[in-house]
């Protein structure tokens, strides 16, 4: 390989170290470059699926400051440089496997940390993003409808309340309604008036009568 390609090379791998949240590190001897093109695929696009010389990979981890993967660079290497969720890469890689047997895992790197083989399968057997995400969403939903029905319930319990307090006060008859009417009965005013002329006709005649007598 020339120098010039070779410097390339690093340059890109260590490109893939720094822009990568995590890296799983295989040995491909004896996959097909047929299998090999399914697995890029089955791995999706956030992942990188490089086959890699040992010597410029090491070269290449030290310039991007990673350190620890020497000695998973043994052997044939190939390596999957995940940007999207690790835990989704891990499951895929572990599948291929299983239905592969040429592809063997044999460590990682998360996050700055260099994992085993068997931290990897132990990565791979937990639950993606999008599952933790959506019970995530599951348990604040449930959150949510548990405590609109503690608010709920006071306000039923005082709805009711008040709806029996309107119906027994509707039932009881009014001060009004209760109270037997009284009725004043008064005097027309006409009589009223003739008694007072009455009155006032005797008192002339019995002055009258008297100044007679007197005279």
């Amino acid at each position: 390989m020339a120098k010039a390609t070779k410097v390339a090379a690093v340059t890109e791998l260590a490109e893939h170290f720094r822009n990568s949240n995590a890296a799983v590190l295989t040995e491909y001897r004896g996959l097909t470059v047929a299998q090999l093109k399914d697995l890029r695929r089955t791995l999706g696009p956030t992942v990188t699926f490089a086959v890699v010389k040992n010597t410029l990979t090491k070269i290449a981890a030290k310039d991007a400051g990673v350190i620890g993967l020497d000695d998973l660079l043994a052997g044939p290497s190939a390596i999957a440089f995940v940007r999207g969720d690790a835990v989704e890469a891990a499951k895929s890689i572990k599948g291929f496997a299983k239905e592969n047997a040429a592809l063997v895992i044999k460590g990682g790197l998360m996050d700055g940390n260099v994992l085993s083989a068997a931290d990897v399968q132990k990565i791979a057997d937990l639950e993606s993003r999008e599952v933790l995400l959506s019970k995530l969403a599951g348990a604040m939903k449930a959150k949510q409808s548990q405590a609109a029905a503690l608010f709920a319930a006071p306000l039923a319990k005082t709805a009711r309340a008040l709806g029996a307090l309107q119906t027994k006060l509707e039932s009881v008859p009014s001060a009004q309604a209760a109270s037997p009417a009284v009725v004043v009965e008064e005097a027309p005013a006409a009589e009223v008036v003739a008694e007072e002329v009455t009155t006032e006709t005797e008192a002339v005649q019995a002055t009258v009568e008297e100044t007679t007598t007197e005279g």
